[in-house]
């Protein structure tokens, strides 16, 4: 068995990797760019909705409180004639980059630790780089894209879109695994 800490290196630096990796995937491949379409008539639906002064938060419409809800003709009769939208409204102003980043960082950090955890009580001190490689990527895998799929079944995320975050992270997974790999005591 090997504990978390004797595990700091590859916890940091598989971080590190799969962040470098995110920003070329996300920076300088373009498959990502045709994720989110633009609404017709963009702007007569900003300036609709800005009067409304939305809070960011996510918003379902029509809205529903409940599966009783459902029941009511007028509520079916507002799902009939559309639109059906899921929709994350975010603070006014540019995208918070800096915040994002850090909070990525620190998810890398986290399915690091978690990684480190289950190898370090899967694998003992001197175990080959393959048998390691296999446990980190897996668990790596797990953490970094088979969530993924919850969008596009519950929220209705295009199938393609979720494809491409899962191949992100089974990318991240492999990077995390060879770095496991490679800096296992």
């Amino acid at each position: 068995m090997v504990s978390i800490p004797d595990l700091w290196l590859p916890i940091v630096l598989s971080a590190v990797i799969v962040f470098a990796a995110s920003s070329v995937i996300h920076m300088v491949l373009t498959y990502h760019r045709n994720d989110y379409k633009k609404l017709p008539a963009e702007a007569a639906i900003m300036d609709a909705l800005r009067p409304h002064n939305l809070q960011p938060g996510d918003y379902f419409l029509p809205h529903a409180t409940g599966p009783k809800d459902l029941k009511h003709p007028e509520v079916m009769e507002k799902f009939n004639q559309g639109p059906v939208a899921l929709m994350t409204v975010l603070p006014n102003g540019p995208p918070a980059m800096g915040k994002s980043l850090a909070q990525w960082f620190v998810f890398c950090l986290i399915v690091g630790i978690f990684v480190a955890y289950l190898a370090g009580r899967t694998w003992a001190p001197g175990t080959p780089y393959l048998a390691v490689f296999r446990v980190a990527g897996a668990t790596a895998f797990l953490g970094y894209a088979a969530a993924q799929a919850m969008n596009s079944i519950w929220m209705g995320q295009a199938w393609p879109t979720t494809a491409k975050h899962m191949f992100d992270g089974l990318l991240y997974g492999l990077l995390t695994a060879g770095t496991f790999a490679w800096l296992w005591p």
